[in-house]
Formats: C-alpha cells, sequence, structure tokens
C-alpha cells in the first residue's frame, strides 16, 4: 500500500468516526472526539516507537458485533424467556 493509499485510509477511518458520532453529538463534539482519537494514537506511536497501524476498512462496521449479538439476544430472552438462544434462525 502506497503513503498516499495509506493517508487516504487513514482519514477515511477518522471520518467515519466523524460521521457516526455528529448525529448523535454534534459537530463540535463529534471533531473534539475525532481529535482526542487522533491524539491518542499519536501518544502511543510516540511513545511505544511503532508505525501508525492500520485497523482496516472493516474494524468500525464490525467493532461491537459479538457485544450487539450477546445484548439482543438478552433482550430476547428477557421477552420471551422460552426461546431458545442457541438455535440458529433458520
Amino acid at each position: 500500500m502506497g503513503a498516499t493509499q495509506s493517508h487516504l485510509l487513514r482519514r477515511w477511518i477518522f471520518t467515519l468516526k466523524y460521521k457516526s458520532l455528529v448525529g448523535r453529538r454534534g459537530k463540535k463534539k463529534a471533531v473534539i472526539a475525532v481529535g482526542h482519537k487522533i491524539l491518542i494514537a499519536a501518544y502511543f506511536i510516540i511513545k511505544d516507537k511503532v508505525a501508525f497501524n492500520e485497523l482496516g476498512e472493516d474494524y468500525l462496521n464490525n467493532f461491537r458485533k459479538d457485544k450487539l449479538i450477546g445484548y439482543y439476544k438478552k433482550q430476547l430472552e428477557k421477552l420471551e424467556p422460552n426461546i431458545d438462544s442457541d438455535k440458529e434462525a433458520a
């Protein structure tokens, strides 16, 4: 991956984070949150003396997938305690 592609991917990840926050928190707070995310990344890059590790395009999409699945299973069990949550939906 070239330097330009790497830069665009980083910018893309921060853009996605901004877009996910702006609807819930507003523009100003989303900018501050993304700036905080950049500062935290920069701190650990400098502290550990490592290169920026790109997480990939699917990182934000799959970040909480397992936790959300468990959460929704529990919610279903509360609504209908007789449902077997280990069964796969056919």
